[in-house]
């Protein structure tokens, strides 16, 4: 692919719509001991509009994240008070923020959308270096359709699927609470509004340089580039790699961040379902929790977003269309780098480090890895690894075996030396038995104790599966938010046993095949 076959044109769209802050808008109030920055405001309005969050009637608390709130700096009294929860209800202005709604553009499904822009976001502003946004919080200039608020379904998967992503060790923005409210939200249904508190070190996306980019604004552009250097890749300002040009060492520091956390979704079985430009963080966090799904079933080809009916983000196909997202970061960034050649060498790192990390973190879930070799075999010859894992997952796809329960048991057979629940899995028990001879050969390199504990940290006993935010979301939508915690808890230690809620690490019940999930989710 050539940087200019991505089909990115000029053309604007502009919204019409005029958002203007309230004319009797409350006092801002100091509410917590939170000291507020933003530096993305002092980029100037070229980047942004400034508003405020628009009110949400009678709110209440759905969940909370304490180790969220702990990482931002605010105490449990803090925490706990109704000055908090109509602060991030968008009831009360916090002193000391700036909020505002970020204006970028990007691909949707393959094909250039023009500007976009955070439709039902707020940016309150920074406190202990993470900035801070409100999702749900109103109409804003770049709202799309039924945008504006966020309802109490996709708002509770999002701030437990960003949880459970940081429980798993996958790079992701945060969640520290999520406010319900009863006013009315039209999406496929009448829901009810809700609103997600997001923190992250940056919420830019590919989308923000493809905006200014497309515009031929390159001022604009290049200040957005040196922006995300100098506060998030410092490094690039002095690399000897690519030239010494700071805007390819970008491209290539974003490159191999993005191929790192493909690796990881690939290995945990996790589908983005909307892999859009604008839904690709620069900093190579996973962002934008929509129609996401861990796999039940392992099957390469399955598409968890009812709205992607060509399949272009279906499991298998997410690292290259993830690389495909690259191409058109680099195509944005070209009037800075200036040499096609420098920038499809930083895209060329993409390929050898999603292969490396993730056979790094497959190996790992077969307790096939250095840490665990056998004291003295340190120098046994390796054998073919990737025929390995390759028959292996062929062997998933054609039994449709449960993705997380296999590893989970297989971690287990590993500590006990008792393969039958391992087996129980499979259909064609004299394929998965030669696999096994040939694994357990491998598995003799390796000290089982060693192998054993590797396993077991790496293979999750508990994910994020739908039908258990189904149920958390349908108890939530009566006032019962007991789910929505006792999951937070599971997903914020997924690789701990939790024998008192060995349930929810079983198999999906038949109903869940039916679930369906689609970009308002």
């Amino acid at each position: 692919m050539t940087l200019h076959a991505l089909g990115l044109n000029t053309t604007q769209h502009n919204s019409s719509m005029n958002v203007r802050l309230p004319t009797h808008a409350p006092l801002p109030v100091k509410h917590t001991s939170l000291a507020w920055d933003n530096h993305f405001y002092r980029l100037g309005p070229d980047f942004y509009t400034a508003l405020a969050p628009s009110a949400l009637p009678a709110p209440y608390w759905v969940g909370r994240s304490q180790a969220v709130a702990k990482q931002l700096g605010l105490t449990a009294e803090e925490d706990e008070t109704d000055t908090l929860l109509q602060a991030l209800a968008g009831n009360q202005p916090i002193s000391g923020t700036q909020p505002l709604a970020s204006v970028y553009s990007g691909h949707q499904f393959g094909q250039w959308a023009g500007q976009l822009g955070d439709g039902r976001a707020c940016l309150l502003g920074e406190a202990n270096g993470l900035e801070v946004q409100l999702k749900g919080s109103g109409l804003t200039p770049y709202s799309r359709m039924g945008d504006g608020r966020a309802v109490l379904r996709s708002s509770i998967r999002e701030f437990l699927c960003s949880e459970a992503m940081h429980g798993l060790g996958i790079a992701t923005t945060r969640a520290l609470c999520v406010v319900g409210s009863d006013e009315d939200v039209a999406r496929e249904s009448l829901e009810t509004a809700a609103v997600v508190t997001r923190v992250a070190p940056s919420f830019i996306r590919f989308g923000h340089f493809e905006h200014f980019a497309a515009r031929n604004q390159l001022s604009q552009l290049k200040t957005l580039a040196n922006y995300v250097i100098s506060r998030y890749y410092p490094a690039c300002q002095t690399a000897r790699t690519l030239n010494a040009n700071p805007y390819a060492n970008l491209l290539l520091q974003v490159t191999e961040r993005t191929a790192v956390m493909l690796a990881h979704w690939q290995a945990v079985g996790f589908c983005h379902g909307v892999m859009n430009t604008d839904n690709m963080s620069i900093l190579g966090l996973t962002i934008d929790y929509g129609p996401f799904q861990f796999l039940d079933a392992y099957d390469p080809g399955h598409i968890c977003n009812h709205t992607d009916r060509g399949g272009r983000y279906a499991f298998a196909r997410q690292p290259d269309i993830a690389h495909w997202n690259l191409y058109a970061l680099a195509q944005a960034l070209m009037p800075l780098i200036e040499d096609q050649a420098l920038a499809l060498q930083a895209l060329d790192s993409y390929k050898p480090s999603f292969e490396r990390h993730w056979q790094q973190l497959m190996l790992a879930k077969l307790g096939l890895s250095d840490a665990a070799k056998r004291d003295g075999l340190e120098n046994q010859p390796v054998t073919d690894d990737a025929s390995l894992l390759t028959d292996l997952l062929s062997l998933l796809a054609q039994d449709r075996v449960d993705y997380t329960i296999f590893w989970r048991r297989l971690s287990h057979a590993v500590a006990s030396q008792q393969l039958e629940p391992v087996r129980d899995l499979f259909l064609d028990r004299p394929a998965f038995d030669a696999w096994q001879t040939r694994y357990a050969e491998r598995l003799s390199a390796f000290d089982p104790a060693r192998a054993a504990a590797l396993m077991l940290a790496s293979n999750p006993k508990y994910v994020l599966r739908n039908y258990l935010g189904e149920l958390a979301i349908e108890a939530a939508k009566g006032k019962d938010f007991s789910g929505v915690a006792d999951l937070l808890m599971l997903l914020e230690r997924p690789f701990d046993e939790h024998p008192e809620h060995e349930a929810k690490a079983g198999f999906p019940p038949e109903w869940a095949s039916r679930i369906e999930i689609s970009c308002s989710s």
